[in-house]
């Protein structure tokens, strides 16, 4: 590695990283790209870490009139080139009042603390402008409301106080103001998971209307986050907001890192000879039409650490709510899963707008929030039609699969986070006895196993040994996958003989065992007394159903074939 080239990991202050001389790769090109199309407020969506806060710090040190002196950071970038009509820019650079937010520091879904933390955050941006209350251009009641912006304001003084705040700029500068809102969504992520959502949004929905919409001394707009959350929710009075998604050719290059830029400082680094396992590792992301995207967090972390494979996007941060949202959902939602991590794909249509309050039940939206978040990507899209053939415009069906190597690694740690702590050594002590056809430990095993993780399965609506155990037996088929990946193709809920087996692990070596499993909750309705007969029931369905044609059909012979019933009472299982 050339060690002339320091790597900041993480830096986010444009300015900072400039004049350090720290590894940049070149995306001013956005600044023109923004202000030439003109939205008046414009909402970009990225997932996590990919360099939307240092795009966002960079359009603030071009335009602020703090850095009014500071053109020197621009020197020698695209910004200031002649292609770009340099010495346009070099006269529009440090000439706009700009106000910064950002919602990073928000942690919490508590309603009554988000607002203490936002009403300090924009105490914050009105401290650095503070200067201008000595003006004479303001009088003693404007000065008296400038000083009681704090975090104990009330609510509606606080709905309308950056739209205040652009008021006294303009009259002190004579300038509209550029407002830029950083991770706009984190609140209403914490207060999806708290409970909290009703109320988060009658607070945002006043913020945005009086910030967005009815500022009358606003230059510019922008707003980036994660997710596009749903118009009804807290956007529902802006009529001016040009928002750009995954699947828009927008900026589509201006986050993350293009392959051509990635292999450039490979070389530049002395990495060029990893260009294949990087791609393996961390390509996937695609914008719009430009595929091959790479997240700036990896490549600079893997630069950084001389070229050390690692999953360091994913590691960044928690992924609670993607972990929750696959946990707990349906057996449809896990099935996908297990498909995904072996390395296939699905079909789905897509929503971008994220309507909160259906993860709870629509797989649909859930893979929406996955595809937004960076953890899925996008093969292909195709035309929705009708039943006659016809064309339905927003009926598109996307072709989606994990995103990478890195990606899929993630999945797999969270899902062996399941069976974590003592429960993992269990796991693995039933995986074992299973592959060496010990029932009797498989019983001992599996219901310590089912007894740990049951009701972490559970939906949250009844106790898990109330309901049927499609959670848990589709999580611990998930464990499955993780654990026996490379050894077993592993499937569930397919067509065999007559019927749908539960799970059916296929060896990839031909003269291993193969495995169907049939789960069973015992049912009194169906003259079920006792566990056995569950289980007796069980093998039944197994036999009449034919499941074994599909792996007779494939060549195992009788002998290579271990047919298991697992039969459900509460936390207890039968296995036999």
């Amino acid at each position: 590695m050339d060690r002339n080239i320091v790597v900041n990991i993480g830096e986010q202050y444009f300015d900072k990283l400039r004049e350090r001389g720290s590894f940049y790769i070149d995306k001013t090109g956005f600044i023109k790209e923004w202000w030439e199309y003109g939205s008046a407020v414009t909402l970009i969506t990225r997932p996590r870490r990919f360099g939307k806060t240092l795009n966002m710090r960079m359009v603030e040190c071009f335009f602020s009139n703090r850095y009014s002196d500071r053109g020197d950071l621009f020197d020698g970038l695209s910004i200031f080139s002649d292609e770009s009509g340099g010495e346009k820019y070099r006269k529009l650079q440090g000439t706009y009042p700009v106000i910064f937010l950002s919602f990073a520091p928000i942690k919490s879904g508590d309603i009554e603390e988000m607002k203490m933390v936002i009403k300090q955050i924009i105490a914050d941006a009105y401290k650095k402008y503070a200067h201008i209350m000595e003006s004479d251009k303001f009088d003693d009641n404007e000065r008296k409301h400038f000083a009681s912006i704090n975090m104990y304001m009330k609510d509606a003084v606080a709905f309308t106080a950056v739209k205040q705040l652009c008021i006294y700029l303009k009259t002190y500068y004579g300038s509209d103001a550029i407002v830029l809102l950083d991770e706009y969504d984190t609140p209403m992520q914490e207060a999806w998971m708290a409970g909290t959502w009703d109320e988060t949004v009658t607070f945002f929905k006043n913020f945005f209307n009086h910030t967005f919409k009815t500022n009358e001394c606003l230059c510019r707009g922008m707003i980036t986050g994660i997710t596009r959350i749903s118009k009804e929710s807290i956007f529902s009075d802006l009529n001016n907001l040009d928002v750009v998604t995954m699947t828009s050719d927008k900026y589509a290059t201006s986050f993350g890192f293009t392959e051509d830029e990635v292999f450039d400082a490979l070389d530049a680094t002395g990495l060029g000879a990893e260009k294949q396992g990087v791609k393996q590792w961390y390509d996937g992301f695609t914008f719009g039409r430009y595929m091959d995207i790479y997240n700036p967090w990896s490549i600079t972390s893997f630069i950084s650490e001389g070229g050390t494979y690692k999953p360091y996007w994913v590691n960044t941060s928690g992924n609670g709510l993607v972990n929750s949202l696959i946990r707990t959902g349906s057996s449809d939602i896990k099935e996908t899963m297990e498909d995904l991590i072996q390395g296939g794909s699905f079909k789905a249509q897509i929503d971008e707008q994220i309507v909160f309050k259906h993860l709870d039940g629509s797989p649909d939206a859930i893979w929406s929030l996955f595809l937004a978040t960076g953890y899925f990507k996008i093969l292909k899209t195709e035309p929705g039609y009708d039943g006659y053939g016809n064309f339905i415009g927003n009926n598109v069906w996307y072709t989606l699969s994990i995103t990478n190597f890195e990606t899929n690694q993630m999945f797999s740690r969270m899902i062996e986070g399941w069976f974590g702590g003592d429960t993992k050594v269990v796991y693995n002590e039933f995986i074992k006895a299973l592959l060496n056809d010990n029932v009797r430990k498989m019983n001992t095993f599996m219901n310590k196993v089912a007894l740990d993780t049951f009701s972490s399965f559970d939906s949250g609506n009844k106790p898990s040994e109330q309901t049927e155990p499609e959670r848990f037996y589709h999580g611990f088929v998930l464990g499955m996958v993780v654990d026996l990946a490379g050894r077993y193709k592993i499937s569930s809920n397919r067509e065999s003989g007559y019927g749908r087996y539960d799970v059916m692990m296929k060896p990839l070596d031909r003269a291993n065992k193969a495995f169907i499993f049939e789960f069973k909750v015992l049912d009194a309705d169906d003259d079920e007394e006792t566990l056995e007969d569950t289980l007796a029931n069980a093998h039944r369905q197994i036999e009449e159903k034919q499941y074994e044609a599909e792996l007779a059909a494939e060549g195992f012979t009788p002998n290579q074939i271990r047919k298991y019933g697992f039969a459900f009472k509460g936390k207890s299982v039968l296995i036999g």
